[in-house]
This record gives structure tokens, sequence and C-alpha cells, in this order.
């Protein structure tokens, strides 16, 4: 097993202001990343600075495929961890490894880049099975820092720490624990991982690691600063993929976050979002996919789904079966439609399948707003291959359908937070069914992003994305998973791809 030496952190360049609040509109930056820069002479807790730093140019496309180990002994007993090394995967964390292993059999990668931690680098061991190529360790990739917090019982830090413990849980951008900012300088630490992915001579590359660690390799890949720490979730084996492509003129790469957080166990199954219980949910489902005989953006949106749309839309009935959906909006599309009437039969239907038959009632309205079929015929560019929806195909529309695009997809993203707004349910789970563009424009919208960022996000037909809200809708959302694809089985678009023949993937 190769072992790499922990890297300098970097140094900053150019300042950017970031403000914490929500509701505030952040600081516009490219799609490269953002390096943390770490004043250890501040004692105030105040935003954090940022430098704005490129990656280093590439000669081939590639994509990297991160993992989360399993679960350990001390996620089991909810012991704090951090980048202590006393914990090991548990049945269930080696289960799950295995399971992650069967999902990334068949694909082609040329080489595994692990933490050197022992839950981490035995997933890795799992998944990279009888592979030959030696698994290469950096202690980068090891998990945050969380210095005094280590090997404490979450009780007990509350109880040892009080106000800090606090910071940790509402505030960990600016939480400062023994002289040092943990999530600061774990965005540092990020960003000198992927310098030494990117430089390594190989087009498919799996990394496996941690949670922490793998949210600031995914936010720092698309340029998301520390305030989105715990927003987009790393489950137990959790698989996330990034898509780097090759500028014609060099410079910084083009990338894509192709999906977050595939899973062993179903996306949409209770449990909490960054460790806090939600009762508020929206689950964005992709049309299935269409009968366009020359798909083209000129005749997008109006056709009905073919079978695999047919079976994709079944799928995903299958998926939300065990949900009480309080509501079903859908786009006026043909593909939209007929995804949304086939959830809304299983779903009342759902609690007759016993002696008792009660059927459920399901709400169903269209939101027009959804409908971007006429948007996307304005583009000139009907170059564009629409049938394969490629990571960043949307970076290619027109500068005016782009905004066009961005501003109808805030409409319907504030529609469906109204409908998820009702007082009067406790607990209220709102499916949406779209078209990919759109929801890829949400994704921004939801991280308050702007359209600069639509060709960061990629969504494949049939695909379900899912975003919790532990403070309801007027709080920030949490992305759960996007492009989640595993429960159509065959019907799925791979995890990854075989990057032989395909430069592009």
């Amino acid at each position: 097993m190769i072992s790499l030496a922990q890297a300098p952190p970097l140094l900053h360049g150019r300042l950017h202001h970031l403000p914490t609040k929500r509701r505030s509109p952040f600081t516009v930056r490219s799609s490269s990343t953002l390096q943390e820069i770490n004043k250890a002479e501040e004692r105030e807790l105040r935003p954090e600075l940022y430098a704005s730093v490129p990656f280093p140019p590439i000669k081939a496309a590639k994509r990297v495929v991160l993992v989360r180990h399993g679960q350990s002994t001390w996620n089991e007993e909810g012991r704090i961890q951090g980048s202590s090394n006393f914990s090991v995967l548990t049945k269930k964390g080696e289960a799950q490894a295995e399971t992650s292993r069967y999902m990334l059999f068949d694909d082609s990668f040329d080489v595994c880049f692990s933490s050197p931690l022992i839950r981490s680098k035995r997933t890795a061991e799992i998944i990279w099975g009888i592979r030959e190529e030696e698994i290469i360790t950096d202690s980068d990739l090891r998990e945050i820092d969380l210095y005094s917090f280590q090997g404490l019982l979450k009780h007990e830090g509350k109880a040892k720490f009080g106000p800090a413990y606090r910071q940790w849980q509402v505030d960990a951008a600016n939480f400062n624990i023994d002289g040092h900012y943990p999530v600061r300088e774990l965005w540092g630490r990020a960003r000198n991982c992927w310098t030494k992915i990117l430089a390594h001579e190989s087009k498919s590359v799996l990394v496996v690691a941690h949670n922490a660690v793998n949210q600031a390799l995914v936010a720092t890949a698309i340029g998301l600063g520390t305030e989105y720490f715990r927003v987009l979730l790393q489950s137990n084996c959790g698989v996330s993929v990034l898509d780097f492509t090759p500028r014609i003129e060099g410079g910084s790469p083009y990338i894509c976050l192709n999906r977050l957080n595939q899973t062993p166990s179903s996306p949409v199954a209770t449990g909490s979002s960054g460790g806090r219980k939600t009762s508020k949910r929206i689950i964005l489902i992709c049309q299935g996919s269409t009968q366009d005989t020359e798909p083209s953006l000129s005749n997008s949106g109006d056709q009905p789904m073919n079978m695999l749309g047919v079976i994709q839309a079944q799928k995903n009935a299958e998926l939300l079966l065990d949900l009480k959906v309080s509501a079903i909006v859908s786009s006026p599309s043909n593909a939209c439609a007929e995804t949304a009437t086939i959830i809304s039969r299983v779903q009342e239907a759902a609690d007759c399948l016993g002696a008792d038959c009660v059927p459920r009632y399901v709400e169903m309205k269209n939101i027009q707003d959804l409908d971007v079929a006429e948007i996307l015929r304005q583009s000139t560019k009907d170059t564009i291959d629409v049938s394969s929806l490629r990571p960043g195909w949307l970076n290619g529309l027109d500068d005016g359908v782009m905004s066009t695009l961005w501003e109808q997809s805030g409409r319907a993203w504030s529609s469906l937070l109204t409908e998820l707004s009702n007082e009067s349910e406790k607990e209220k789970i709102v499916v949406a069914v779209g078209h990919p563009s759109v929801y890829v424009a949400m994704m921004g919208h939801c991280l308050n992003l702007t359209k600069e960022w639509l060709g960061s996000f990629h969504l494949d037909a049939g695909s379900v994305s899912v975003v919790d809200f532990p403070d309801g809708p007027t709080g920030r959302g949490i992305i759960r998973c996007i492009n989640y694809t595993a429960h159509l089985g065959r019907w799925s678009i791979p995890i990854t791809r075989s990057t032989v023949d395909d430069e592009s993937f």
C-alpha cells in the first residue's frame, strides 16, 4: 500500500467576505474551488475569508468516485470520531462495503486513494477487491480533526464543552476548539487532495474516505465554502461522482457533480439529515425516458414516455410506497403527467394491500413553471445532445435561455416551498415531477447560488433527488441525495462508465 505524505496547506490570494445567513445572497464564485484562509491570530468568531484558487488544468476527462466508509463501532455508539483511529467497521459496515463493491463491480477504476484510518482503509480494501493495483493512502483524506472532542459521546461533549459544542452544532464554519478552526482546516486539506488526485495519470479514480472530508471534497470541487458544511449529506458507504472535463483553451477544468450520496439503503427511508430529525421533505423525480426519435432541444418536452420511461416511473412509485406523500405536483408535459399519475395510483392503493382497504387520498396539481419545454426550444444551439443529457450539458445553452430557465425554475422552487409550508400538517412530503433541466436549476436555488452553476449538477431520466428541511421550509434545505438511480436496477444509468473509449463519459 502506497502512502502520500501530508502536503502543506496552500496560501491565500484574493479575499472574499462571505455572509453566513441563508437568506443573504452568497458571493458569486466560479466553479473552481475556494481556499480557506487560516488566520491563527484571530480570536473572535467571525465570517471566514476565502481565496479563489483554480484547479490545475487536465489533459483528459477524469471521473472521480467518492465513497464514505461503512458504519463503524463509534458510529454505532454515537461517539465523536474525528481523525482518531480507534474504531473499526461493524458487521453492518462490512455489509455496506460489500454492497458498494457490487455497485461498483464492473467499473474500470485506474487507481484508488484512501484515508489511512482503519475504518476507511478496510472499506477501500473490500471495494477494491481483487484488483492488482495498490491502494494509495493519503493523510489529507483523514476525517476532520476535532481535537478535544474526539472520543467523547455526544452527550459528554455537550456537558463538558457547553457553548463550544453548541457552536459545533449550529455554526460549524466558525467553530473553534483548542485554538483551531476544524472546518476551515478541512477545506484547505480537501483542496490539497484535489491537486494530487487531478495530477495523477488516471481517468477513473476511486476515493474512499469519511463523512466530513467527502463533504469538503464535493464542496471545494464545485466552488462552495465552509458555510455548506452539513448541507451535502454523505451517508455510510454513500457514493458521489464528480466529472472533470478539460477546457479547449486550458485552465481550470469544467466540473460537474454527477450524483451525490447514492447509498446502499433507500434514500427516502426515515432518518436524520445532518444529524437532525426532519418532518418536511421535497422529493424531485425526473420524468421517465421519452419517445423522441431524433432528440433535440426543438422537440423536447411534449413526447410521451417510452417503455423504459414507464418502467422508470413504476420503479419510482415502488420506491415511495412506504411514504405517506401529501401532494404530487407536476409539469403539465406528457411524460411528467404520466409519471405523476403512475406514482399517484400506487400511493392511493398503498393502504389497500391488506384486508382493511382504506384508499389514501393524494392531492395532485400542475405547476406551469415546472414546464420548461418552450424555454429549451428557444435555444439556437440545437446541436446539443439532449438524448444522453451529458454532465454539464446546460453550459451549452444560450445565455438568454439560461437566464430564462433560471428565473422560471426559481418561481417553481418558491411554489414547492409554499406547498410544503402548510402548518396544519406536522409531517409533509411533497413529490414533484419535472424535466431534469428544471431540477438542475432548482439545486442551485436551494443552495442560494446563481445561474453560473447550471453546469455544476447533473440529473438522469427517472432519477430521484431528496431535499430535507429540519427547520421547516423557511430554513435551509439539506440535500440528502442528487441523481439517485440505484432503485432502477438494470434500467438505470451506471454510477460510472468505462473511460477507455469515452473521453467525455
